[in-house]
This record gives C-alpha cells, sequence and structure tokens, in this order.
C-alpha cells in the first residue's frame, strides 16, 4: 500500500529547535547528522543553518567532542581500527584535524593490546591448518576490522598466531 500524494510532516523552526535538542542529548552528534535530519523534517537551508549554530552556541553540539566519543566507542566497542574509525569520521564531514585528535585519545597499548585479542580470537575459530594462508587470513580480517598493515604483522609475528 503506497501513499503518494502525502507528504512528509514539515516541522516549524521553534519546534525542530526542541526536537533536535533531545535528538542531540540522546548521544553525541556530528554536524551533518544533525543537518540530515532537519532536512527530513522539511526545514529548509536557511532554518536548518539557524538550528545549528544555535544548538553550537547552546554547547548541544561540539563536533570535537562527537569525534572524540565517536572514536573511542567504535575502538572499545566494535574494536575498529584507526583506519576505519578515520574514515567514518570522513564519512561524517569531521575535519582532518579533529580526526587526529580523536585517534591520539586511544592508548596505544589497549590499541595493541585489542589487536592481539581481535587476532586471537579469530586464529581460534580459523580451520586452515597452512601457516601461509592462516596468516593470509588473520591479515585480511585485521585489515578490515581497519588495523594498520606493519601492527598487524608485527602482532603476528610477536605472538606466533
Amino acid at each position: 500500500m503506497e501513499f503518494e500524494g502525502i507528504k512528509p510532516k514539515t516541522l516549524d523552526p521553534k519546534t525542530a529547535l526542541q526536537k533536535a535538542e533531545k535528538y542531540c542529548v540522546y548521544q553525541e552528534r556530528a554536524q551533518q547528522e544533525v543537518r540530515e535530519k532537519l532536512y527530513s523534517w522539511g526545514l529548509h537551508q536557511r532554518d536548518t543553518e539557524q538550528i545549528i549554530s544555535e544548538l553550537i552556541n547552546q554547547n548541544f553540539l561540539n563536533e570535537e567532542r562527537f569525534a572524540n566519543a565517536y572514536a573511542l566507542g567504535k575502538f572499545r566497542q566494535k574494536g575498529w581500527g584507526k583506519i576505519k574509525i578515520k574514515q567514518a569520521l570522513k564519512l561524517k564531514r569531521i575535519p582532518d584535524g579533529m580526526i587526529k585528535k580523536a585517534l591520539l585519545q586511544i592508548n596505544l597499548d589497549d590499541y595493541l593490546l585489542s589487536l592481539k585479542a581481535i587476532l586471537e580470537k579469530k586464529a581460534a575459530l580459523l580451520k586452515e591448518k597452512e601457516p601461509y594462508k592462516r596468516r593470509y587470513l588473520l591479515k585480511t580480517y585485521a585489515f578490515g576490522k581497519g588495523y594498520e598493515g606493519d601492527l598487524v604483522t608485527e602482532v603476528l609475528k610477536d605472538n606466533d598466531l
């Protein structure tokens, strides 16, 4: 059943600001996420940019805070590497300087421990016996998680996986 003649409900700027505040309070957001949400509510560019600047002034929206929370969250919860986190932040249109700062929040020792744990867990699941193919599968898995090639090679060598 399709509703061709029905348009999405458009919000007035005042109501949209209140909803956007709640949207930002729920979790940290990037400006681009909020902008897309406001457009989905039927707001025009002028109103959208005005609401975003109001959210920034009231500290509901802070790109640096978002980038830090996002980087640490994806690292801790999903086990993502720095390359994957960087790509995801770029997709959210976070400036490069903020991305670099956010990635510096990740402790190197924790990063290496996480990579080692991910590789050990994957190694336990692999049925491949041939060492060369096994290493290849582990490297490919770690690359997919966004870890750097030299670190992956180093961890594989040091831990004899």
